[in-house]
């Protein structure tokens, strides 16, 4: 089999069965899983799948820009937000992370809302200009552009000034296995210093992050309130998540 086979081999796999066991794959194939191995490495240069130990996982379309993450699954980041907006109470403080997916819940919140909302994310703060009574919290730091937000060590020592009873998190990848995964190390430090300050942690994932990896992990699920998704609960990996505890709102 040529290296252009393999490879349509692989992607096939992966699409079929999300994930690829490289030894599996060796064995079935009959070569080395040093080939697999090396196919895999040029398919993740490539960005067509994130490398894990063992293997490959899908590779997460919300790696993007934060300009160009605006047209990836709107309708499913609305469902989310509208969900995620009712866990806020009139009175309660909420920390609401950045990308786009927290600017829907932003836009979601009830205009009248009495409410406190810390956020590290500009376009986060600006959405809630024209809602009167929701006290609004900047966390300043270092502007990571690619997902206009602020994050380095001046936003992480902010982060532990604060705290709130909720936390609305945004994430690129959510897997059963891997966890929960973004695309940056210094982002995914500031999303764990901002879950170490809220009594409670909802996960806020449209359908396309379901099932896929980032490079960096942001928090394992046993610190994690409950995940609002719009894929389906018969979804294979939302089944697994909920036989292994986790609380899934499913959202629209």
């Amino acid at each position: 089999m040529l290296a252009a086979e393999r490879r349509d081999h692989l992607m096939d796999l992966l699409a079929r069965q999300g994930k690829i066991v490289a030894k599996d794959v060796a064995a079935d194939l009959g070569i080395s899983e040093d080939t697999v191995r090396r196919d895999l490495r040029d398919l993740a240069g490539e960005g067509r799948c994130q490398r894990v130990y063992g293997g490959a996982l899908p590779v997460s379309p919300a790696v993007v820009d934060y300009g160009a993450r605006r047209a990836v699954a709107p309708d499913g980041k609305r469902k989310v937000a509208a969900t995620a907006a009712g866990l806020v109470r009139p009175g309660g403080a909420v920390i609401l992370d950045g990308g786009t997916t927290a600017l829907a819940v932003a836009r979601a919140l009830p205009r009248d809302l009495d409410c406190t909302v810390i956020t590290h994310s500009p376009p986060v703060a600006t959405a809630l200009l024209d809602h009167p009574r929701a006290e609004v919290l900047m966390l300043g730091g270092r502007l990571f552009k690619h997902s206009a937000v602020t994050c380095g060590a001046a936003a992480v020592e902010a982060a532990r000034d604060v705290s709130a009873d909720l936390f609305l998190l945004g994430v690129t990848g959510v897997h059963p296995e891997e966890g929960l995964t973004t695309g940056d190390a210094e982002e995914a430090a500031m999303k764990r210093a901002l879950a170490a300050r809220a009594a409670d942690t909802y996960v806020l994932a449209s359908s396309e992050k379901i099932g896929t990896a980032s490079r960096f992990r942001v928090l394992p699920w046993e610190v994690i309130s409950g995940l609002i998704t719009d894929e389906a609960p018969h979804h294979p990996v939302i089944e697994r998540l909920t036989a292994r505890g986790v609380d899934v709102l499913t959202a629209g």
